[in-house]
């Protein structure tokens, strides 16, 4: 076989013999075909050298050839090591990386809250809570609700210590960013890291007027993201001084004080043009914390804060040392107290009936109610005063009172005695016995059955499935008329009577007359045993003053928006007929005589005609008188909120010096009303014999005696027996 190395241009050719070569290569060589590949300098195509390359190293011995494989090997870098510029090399790019992606993110995120958003067209014109401003009947303003508690302020009318107190401590930067302040955001940061705590805020006045014009106060990272976004709109949109008046207008202060005008009246008592600096220095340190800084309650913790805003407005350049000391001097005078007194029990009440008048609203109101100032504020002295000088010897605490013209317009209501202690409603929300004071509703069933005042009944004792009512003295009369037995108060006969009408008869005149509490129609109904509040049971003997009209007791005349838009205006209160005329005629003369020679003789109004009933609930508990005139009907109420028992507290005593000490000032200048039917013989007709009463369709009732009916009668053993000042006074020697 022909072996060996040619030249480089010379062709082999293979020769054909019976042993085959070894490391002959028989394939068809590139320049056999047409186009072939490049010839290397050697005459070879490139790709045949490096073949030939290869097959001479193979010959080498096998140390050389790993060697020479060595050398021609690039080295390979060390795992984790390196010169170490591909360590930060890779970091870099990880973080360009990591960082694009998460700008893509907070770019999607802030579109998606943006896109969550109210319309921008809608948020020009803010929503807020509405402002409701309540007049009394001579158009002074009683008091105001709602949450923008002051009218809006110009900046521009603002002393300017005052909207600089505000930049110093809430937003140094208030001028210069763009509605967020990365510098103040690291601040609050690094402090709330050190202190473990949230230390700082880092919100703008901006972020905080996004805030509090459009968002809600959870603390979500929705919510932040929605701030931050309102706050790049609002710089946009207004100027920095359109925002700090926007923000001084709104922002809370305490107290139900919105905005800076409101603050300034409720805690200085004058408008926020004329406050000084360290009233102003006092206003913009609330804000941090306006529940717990209100200088109503907490004046020491409000004072160090104005300091630190003084210190702050010092360290801005807004002030210089001198006035520094002159506000640390001059500690700003807090107005104590309620500046509305009972008139926030009017407030209060008026609010809770507006939605029944006008429904759900959402612009500012003006509502004006049926309260006489000058009445409202002598129920208040005749209370407080009463309560002050007799409530301890008394053992009791707590009263109400509500005085109503005859047509049912309210013109003093008194809830309590302090609203600042209390502003729990008694004149409305509380539901109390009114013992005997429900006397006169069972008098009159029974007057509609037949009865005439000058009718005898037996004052005795009586037996009802084992309950024993009794009058207090254990005293018994025998035969007494109506008119007598109402104005001494007997137990007794006011049973009697119960049972011969029924309790339910009993109840029904009741609600027919106006009282809307669930009453049980049982036996001891006749002593007043369930609960009614002063302002029914006031307005419910407006018909016996009237002259038997029902009315529906109203507290709120008119009702406009704040641009003079009329939304309601009370209609005529009466709702018919409910007592014909000579029955009027006969409650009158029944119930004057109570205060002529009953237990309620010491009502003192001279020259009036005037007629009226006292109560007193089991145990003493609760003290009653409620009486009238042609002109007005006052109820008065006094117990404690516990239920617990006074001091045998009646109500011929206390309530009927609260009435008179009303009454008379109330009075004083009106024309002289006389009550419905006070003229003689209007009655006519014989007495009814005590033994039966001619139904009203005019049938007989069956004879006997009228103390045993278990039938109609449903007695309740825990009755009250209701004691009244007569018989009071027959006990103890008072006559």
């Amino acid at each position: 076989m022909a072996s060996g190395r040619r030249k480089a241009k010379e062709r082999r050719e293979p020769i054909f013999d019976a042993t085959p070569t070894p490391g002959l290569d028989l394939r068809p060589d590139p320049r056999d075909r047409p186009g072939g590949p490049p010839v290397s300098e050697a005459g070879e195509p490139r790709t045949r050298a490096r073949r030939r390359k290869s097959a001479d190293n193979d010959d080498l011995p096998e140390e050389r050839s790993h060697q020479t494989r060595a050398r021609k090997r690039p080295a390979r870098r060390k795992r984790g090591g390196g010169d170490g510029r591909s360590f930060f090399g890779r970091l870099a790019y990880w973080t360009a990386v990591l960082g694009l992606w998460g700008t893509i993110g907070a770019v999607a995120a802030v579109a998606v809250v943006a896109l969550r958003l109210p319309p921008i067209q809608s948020l020009e014109v803010p929503k807020r809570p509405p402002s409701i401003q309540i007049l009394g009947l001579n158009g002074r303003v009683l008091a105001t609700r709602g949450e923008m508690g002051g009218a809006a302020v110009a900046l521009k009318q603002l002393p300017k210590h005052l909207t600089n107190a505000f930049i110093a401590i809430e937003d140094r930067r208030f001028h210069s960013h763009l509605g967020l302040d990365p510098f103040g955001i690291a601040r609050a940061l690094l402090a709330n890291v050190m202190r473990r705590g949230v230390a700082q805020g880092g919100s703008t006045i901006t972020q905080q007027l996004a805030k509090n014009l459009f968002l809600t106060q959870e603390r979500t990272l929705e919510r932040k993201l929605q701030e931050v976004v309102l706050a790049l709109w609002l710089e946009h949109k207004f100027s920095k001084e359109q925002i700090l008046e926007l923000y001084l207008n709104r922002v809370y202060f305490g107290s139900g004080a919105y905005g800076v005008e409101a603050a300034a009246q409720r805690y200085f008592g004058k408008s926020a043009r004329q406050v000084t600096l360290s009233e102003a220095a006092l206003l913009a340190g609330l804000v941090k914390s306006p529940s717990r800084l209100a200088p109503t309650r907490n004046f020491d913790g409000a004072e160090r804060r104005a300091q630190v805003v003084i210190a702050a407005m010092i360290d801005a350049g807004f002030i210089g040392d001198d006035a520094a000391k002159a506000a640390f001097a001059q500690a700003p005078a807090i107005v104590k107290g309620s500046p509305g007194g009972s008139l926030d029990y009017v407030g209060d009440y008026v609010l809770d009936v507006l939605n029944d008048l006008i429904g759900h609203f959402e612009q500012d109101i003006v509502v004006t109610t049926t309260i006489d100032p000058l009445l409202q504020a002598a129920a208040e002295k005749a209370l407080v005063d009463a309560l002050a000088a007799q409530g301890q010897k008394l053992g009791v605490g707590q009263g109400a009172l509500v005085a109503m013209t005859p047509q049912g317009a309210v013109r003093a209501l008194v809830g309590g005695r302090n609203y600042g202690e209390s502003q729990f409603n008694r004149a409305v929300s509380a539901r109390r016995q009114p013992g005997s004071a429900f006397k006169p509703f069972v008098y009159l069933a029974a007057l509609e059955r037949g009865l005439t005042p000058d009718s005898v009944r037996l004052d005795a004792p009586v037996e009802i499935k084992g309950w024993r009512p009794e009058n207090y003295t254990r005293e018994y009369f025998g035969q007494v008329t109506l008119t007598r037995a109402l104005a001494l108060s007997l137990n007794t006969v006011s049973v009697r009577l119960t049972l011969e009408v029924g309790p339910k008869a009993v109840v029904r005149t009741a609600h027919r007359l106006g009282i809307a509490s669930r009453l049980e129609p049982n036996a001891s109904i006749a002593l007043g045993t369930s609960e009614v509040s002063v302002l029914e049971l006031t307005g419910a003997y407006a018909p016996f003053a009237n002259g038997g009209i029902a009315i529906a007791p109203h507290i709120v005349e008119r009702i406009r928006t704040a641009e003079g838009k009329e939304l309601y205006r009370a209609r005529d209160p009466g709702l018919g007929r409910v007592i014909d005329d000579r029955h009027v005629a006969m409650m009158n003369t029944m119930m004057q005589e109570t205060l002529l020679a009953g237990t309620g003789r010491k009502a003192e109004l001279p020259g009036w005609q005037a007629a009226g009933k006292t109560g007193t609930s089991q145990d003493f508990r609760d003290a009653w008188f409620v009486g009238y005139t042609g002109q007005l009907v006052a109820g008065v109420w006094l117990g404690n909120d516990d239920n617990s028992s006074t001091r045998k507290l009646s109500g011929s005593g206390l309530p009927v010096e609260i009435w008179s000490r009303f009454m008379k000032p109330a009075h004083q200048g009106l024309a002289r009303t006389d009550l419905p039917g006070l003229s003689p013989g209007i009655f006519g007709g014989p007495p009814v014999p005590p033994a039966t009463i001619p139904p009203s369709h005019g049938a007989p009732m069956p004879p006997g005696p009228v103390a045993h009916v278990p039938s109609r009668a449903e007695p309740n053993t825990g009755g009250s027996v209701a004691l009244d000042g007569w018989l009071i006074d027959r006990l103890f020697g008072r006559r």
